[in-house]
């Protein structure tokens, strides 16, 4: 095994940003070839871009939303919703996965009340939030909570659990007290866990957000989607789709700076390379 060189990771990156580039670019190409009449039949065409949209016109939608100014204080809202509920959900996630991973006794009793709340269906609570907390933020807020809390909660449990007994005993041996075996053996070892569930919670927030928005709300990207709907309009509903997609991808890159600081210890991928 040798050390890769930084100029190798590089180029190896930039090619794989490449090839993701080439391959979106391919998928809009086939898109577009699939509703363009002068291309495919004219019928076929009509078909595809009726259930499907037109690429550009798509894009055009999108273009029009950034440059008219219209989309902003909607997708102000929608972010905002994202970010309290990934916030909210994460940080409540994390204190509970502790606080159970460490008391058996709590985790023993809490066990089966944990598991129906997580086997419920939580998307049908968002009708009950909305009666609790009206229109506003708070009710899209509390549903991504909801779906965001599960997915931490279980990462940063096991995580716990997942402790090696020999470093445990080691630490112990060498006299740690139980804040500082929580703050360096039992939060080190539940980091990865941590944010590898954070990945997923990104796109649930986001999923609380929308579909408390389609629900009952007046703004929101979710709210005009749901407009575009009842209007059959499905161009600007993949507008929307897109849009929210590239945020929840931003956020997304987002998190994963925040692993790579924090993380430092943990080898970056492609550091070795075989000989």
């Amino acid at each position: 095994m040798r050390k890769a060189s930084k100029n190798d990771v590089r180029a190896a990156r930039g090619r794989l940003v490449l090839y993701h580039l080439l391959l979106l670019a391919g998928v809009f190409a086939f898109w577009h070839l699939m509703t363009n009449p002068l291309l495919v039949s004219e019928e076929f065409a009509r078909n595809t871009a009726f259930f499907f949209g037109k690429p550009l016109v798509v894009m055009q939608k999108i273009w029009e939303w950034f440059a008219g100014g219209k989309i902003y204080e909607h997708l102000l809202i929608t972010l905002v919703e994202t970010l309290l509920a990934f916030s909210a959900g994460t940080v409540l996630g994390l204190g509970v996965g502790l606080w159970l991973a460490l008391s058996p006794t709590a985790s023993s009793l809490a066990d089966p009340y944990i598991k129906a709340m997580n086997a419920m269906p939580r998307v049908i609570l968002a009708p009950i939030f909305a009666v609790w907390f009206g229109l506003g933020i708070l009710s899209k807020v509390a549903l991504g909570i909801t779906l965001v809390f599960f997915i931490v909660f279980f990462n940063v449990y096991q995580g716990v659990k997942e402790v090696s007994p020999v470093v445990l005993n080691n630490a112990r041996m060498l006299g740690a007290s139980p804040q500082q075996l929580l703050r360096t053996v039992y939060v080190p070892s539940a980091m990865s866990w941590v944010f590898s569930s954070l990945h997923t919670s990104v796109g649930m927030a986001f999923v609380g957000a929308v579909v408390g928005e389609y629900l009952g709300s007046a703004r929101g990207v979710g709210y005009l989607i749901l407009q575009a709907e009842g209007a059959f309009d499905i161009n600007t509903v993949f507008a929307g789709i897109l849009v929210l997609t590239a945020f929840a991808l931003a956020l997304d890159a987002a998190v994963t700076v925040a692993e790579n600081k924090l993380l430092v210890w943990r080898p970056a991928q492609g550091e070795t390379e075989p000989l």
